[in-house]
């Protein structure tokens, strides 16, 4: 049975990922990307669509034992479990993925630590989501399981056996012993790949860790929260093209027991840009410039047909489909692959890859023509269509609505590529797009206003509020001591608060289906929660931003992840995980924090 998503520790190596639970269980891979079909699935199933768990031997293999200690060494992504076991001495596991150069590979080194524990390491290898059962036998002294186009090549110093269509390795660890396991997947039609090193492998990933977060140009409060925030972004970036996926996963749920499931493993326009704020802002341009490269490629020539995501290397095609043979985390179904909001039409879209552009020019990322081009075609297609519904930001799948937030973004794009224009290095007509500015800000402040309550809502016409609401201020819409800002803010703190004082997207509880089309409710979104601390803090309310904000690290699992959401009534962590959308908002608070003074700087 897979753990609580709190349970979970990652690993990856910048083109894939793991997630390992307390107990030693790596219950999800997908390989060779992200986005590949997962060899191990039991994270949304059982240990029958796949597992790998290494640990200390068990007479109850449903109950293993969770580990006493768990942690990552230092600032790298590498985790390091240990278990006391009573009578028999102290073992450590040691898990990684080593940044690829080659194979990609999980590596697994059992260090005993005192006394004599016997360990045991089973490895249910499924492909194709649990489905299919691969043909497992032995090729020079290795193990090595075959299904289509894949294969996964088991590399150990201790003797393995099958059994109930299982890799079992039984063996005993002393003080001081080291034994370890590597898998490496290669396509099945090529040759066997080298023989793992695992130990050289454990010093090069260190190293590239320790280089790679000396970068980090963040010396305040929080450093700790902050640099592994950027770790996990870091690890959620696919390396080869730049792309960073919204999380590793796909259909951790919403709502424990709904059907708000959706596959994360693609590239969001919105979370990659807002990625891309945080990376610039901490000394990480090399990773800026990369998701630039992406961007430009991913939208090409065709602009007008911007979508929301795309795949890690810029596919469009992201058709959705649901995996009936999985029964889904904690028996929350569909399991869905794909993800059918991919053409939607979210106008907020144009302003957060505007605003992603604008702030690499403002903090000299070297210029690149085509970028600026990019945004004055954007700007062109705004000017024919920031005035039409949309699915907004929260990707409804009911009917398309005048979302404000939208609207807002649009204004955005217009703002930022106004100040591009003004700064001399784009040309466009700029008086006329100073008037459609003025128009759209117009509109907003007439039709997405309620006078009466001092609040913006959610759409044109409704009473609803929208946690999104909280980002005019934050993108210059308005002045943060507006009052109809400063009377939005405390709508939304009263409307759509929970108990422990985080914030829900919308309203949802009791209906059948809401704005979003879908039945069920759902946890408080983490970034909402975050972007509150931030609106409390630019409006002088340093010290409740401040309490806020620490609440939300509160909700960190003992490694520093974060899930999606938050959900109240069970205390735990919910939706896919870890969650860049989570992380970013957490550095960008921990910035705004510090420079307002909130820790006394």
């Amino acid at each position: 049975m897979a753990g609580r998503i709190e349970d979970y520790a990652l690993i990856g190596d910048m083109q894939t990922a793991a997630l390992v639970c307390r107990d030693g269980t790596a219950d999800w891979l997908c390989l060779p990307r992200f986005d590949s079909h997962a060899v191990f699935a039991g994270l949304l199933g059982t240990e029958e669509h796949g597992f790998w768990r290494i640990g200390p031997a068990h007479a109850d293999e449903a109950e293993p034992p969770t580990a006493d200690r768990r942690r990552y060494i230092g600032d790298s992504l590498i985790l390091e479990s240990e278990w006391d076991t009573p009578g028999r001495g102290t073992v450590r596991v040691t898990d990684f993925m080593p940044p690829r150069d080659g194979a990609p590979q999980l590596v697994r080194i059992v260090e005993g630590i005192s006394g004599r524990v016997r360990m045991r390491s089973a490895l249910r290898m499924r492909f194709s989501y649990g489905r299919v059962v691969p043909w497992v036998h032995q090729v020079d002294g290795r193990t090595v399981a075959v299904a289509g186009p894949d294969s996964i090549w088991l590399d150990t110093e201790v003797e393995t056996h099958g059994e109930n269509l299982t890799t079992y390795s039984d063996f005993t660890v002393k003080e001081g012993d080291r034994v370890a396991f590597t898998i490496s997947w290669q396509p099945s039609h090529h040759p066997q790949p080298p023989v793992a090193d695992p130990m050289g492998a454990l010093e090069a990933t260190s190293d590239f860790w320790r280089e790679w977060v000396d970068h980090c140009t963040y010396r305040g409060p929080y450093r700790e929260a902050v640099v592994r925030s950027l770790i996990t972004l870091k690890a959620l970036t696919y390396a080869p093209t730049g792309g960073i996926v919204a999380a590793p996963t796909t259909s951790l749920p919403e709502d424990i027991g709904g059907v708000r499931n959706w596959d994360y493993r693609y590239t969001w326009l919105r979370d990659a840009a807002i990625t891309l704020s945080s990376l610039l802002r901490t000394g990480y341009r090399e990773e800026a410039r990369a998701w630039r490269e992406w961007l430009l490629r991913a939208v090409a020539g065709d602009p007008e047909n911007l979508q929301i995501m795309y795949g890690i290397a810029g596919e469009r095609e992201l058709g959705e489909a649901e995996l009936d043979w999985l029964p889904g985390y904690e028996n929350s179904a569909p399991v869905r692959v794909g993800n059918g909001a991919a053409n939607q039409l979210q106008l907020d879209v144009y302003g957060e890859v505007t605003e992603a552009l604008h702030l690499a020019h403002m903090t000299g990322l070297s210029r690149n023509d085509y970028a600026s081009l990019l945004q004055l075609k954007l700007i062109r297609y705004l000017e024919d269509h920031w005035d039409q519904p949309d699915e907004g930001i929260w990707e409804v799948r009911g009917p398309r609505r005048h979302f404000v937030h939208s609207k807002v973004m649009a204004w955005v794009a217009v703002d930022r590529t106004i100040k591009l224009i003004e700064s001399g290095d784009a040309d466009g007509p700029l008086e006329k797009w100073r008037g459609l500015r003025d128009t759209i800000h117009r509109d907003v402040c007439e039709k997405g206003y309620d006078p009466e309550r001092n609040t913006f809502t959610q759409s044109y016409g409704s009473k609803e509020l929208d946690a999104a609401l909280l980002l005019i201020p934050q993108m210059g819409f308005l002045p943060p001591d507006d009052k109809r800002v400063i009377g939005t803010i405390e709508a939304i703190q009263r409307e759509l608060s929970t108990e422990d004082g985080f914030i829900l997207r919308y309203p949802t509880e009791g209906a059948d289906e809401g704005v979003d089309g879908l039945p069920g409710d759902e946890g408080a979104f983490l970034a909402c929660s975050f972007w509150m601390a931030d609106d409390l803090a630019m409006i002088g309310r340093v010290d409740e931003a401040r309490k806020l904000f620490e609440k939300l690290l509160g909700l960190r699992n003992d490694l520093g992840l974060l899930a999606e959401e938050w959900d109240p009534r069970l205390q735990r962590q919910v939706g896919n995980f870890p969650q860049a959308f989570s992380h970013v908002p957490l550095i960008d608070t921990a910035l705004r924090l510090t420079a307002s003074g909130a820790y006394g700087g």
